[in-house]
């Protein structure tokens, strides 16, 4: 799959905005001091769903929408935070949305489609299981498949990265949180638009190393996926279309245990007053881990969401994940 060009991304955003404003990107001086490192924090929990997903699913429905004038509605896979944005699109571009997630959900996340006007569907044990039995509803339904990785989600995402890219001063490196890979595809974008230096790193939970595996050995690599605070990082099996353009364009990628990225969303929490969900604040436990190689150096750090269920995030603040 190519990478969107700057022309790409661009036109990209000129849908987006009709939608939403571009999100901020802060450098703040605690998070500085704590890292010993000059750190600039996109702020993606700043979005209309909390979340850097609806990017990808206002631009993907947007094409649909052009190239299937009949379509009646969409259906979707999720975690939560790709659901709530195909959901909020599929509602103001009068669709139908069907959202299917795995038992155990995250129930503020469910109740977030639900409001949008999406119907819920509950099946499978973990995402995969839940993707593939959307694939099979969607034949029955007659509805479009949003997959969660897709040339149209990564235009969305390259929207943020632009933003990002162009507000900052020049980073030395960014952090990203990977799940299924749109983010990391869509920073890739637009930093070689840009023709910009700045490295890649991504970062996966230790409990789901799928990601992490396969870059490591340049093949797919299925594995467990069982971080219990990261849901939106829990990923069984990767997207070859992703893993070649992180093969290309990624530096390396970090892994960080479930108490190390607890200790993130506190840190975040602490020192600036934004909630990050777990999948959110992965990037900064990756760069907390790399402090000593980020000593003096200006970096990003993707903040990709901040839709964390309050009994979780209580547990956080009351340091009971550890």
């Amino acid at each position: 799959m190519a990478l969107p060009s700057l022309a790409d991304i661009r036109e990209s955003q000129d849908v987006l905005y009709r939608y939403m404003p571009p999100t901020p990107q802060y450098s703040w001086p605690l998070i500085n001091q704590r890292l010993g490192a000059e750190v600039w924090i996109k702020h993606e929990n700043h979005t209309p769903v909390g979340a850097f997903k609806i990017r990808g699913a206002l631009i993907y429905t947007d094409w649909l929408r052009k190239a299937h004038s009949a379509l009646e509605g969409v259906i979707a896979a999720t975690r939560g935070n790709h659901g709530q944005g195909v959901a909020m699109a599929a509602r103001l571009h009068g669709l139908k949305c069907v959202i299917v997630v795995p038992h155990g959900n995250s129930v503020e996340k469910n109740r977030a489609m639900v409001a949008q006007g999406a119907e819920l569907v509950e099946c499978g044990q973990d995402f995969q299981e839940s993707l593939e039995y959307a694939r099979r509803l969607a034949l029955e339904r007659s509805l479009a498949m949003v997959d969660s990785f897709h040339e149209r989600l990564v235009m969305g995402t390259a929207t943020y990265a632009l933003e990002f890219l162009q507000s900052a001063p020049p980073l030395d490196r960014v952090y990203v949180p990977i799940g299924l890979g749109s983010s990391v595809c869509g920073v890739s974008a637009a930093r070689n638009a840009l023709g910009l230096a700045t490295e890649i790193v991504g970062v996966v939970a230790s409990g789901s190393p799928s990601y992490s595996l396969s870059f490591l050995q340049r093949e797919v690599v299925e594995a467990p996926a069982r971080t219990e605070i990261a849901d939106g990082l829990a990923c069984r099996t990767p997207n070859g279309n992703a893993l070649e353009i992180i093969w290309e364009n990624v530096a390396r990628i970090v892994e960080v245990s479930d108490v190390e990225i607890a200790a993130a969303m506190l840190a975040i929490y602490e020192d600036t007053h934004n909630v990050a969900e777990g999948a959110a604040a992965a990037a900064l436990a990756g760069a907390i881990k790399e402090s000593d190689a980020d000593l003096g150096k200006r970096i990003g750090v993707v903040l990709t969401g901040g839709n964390v269920d309050a009994d979780v995030f209580a547990r956080v603040l009351s340091g009971g994940i550890a």
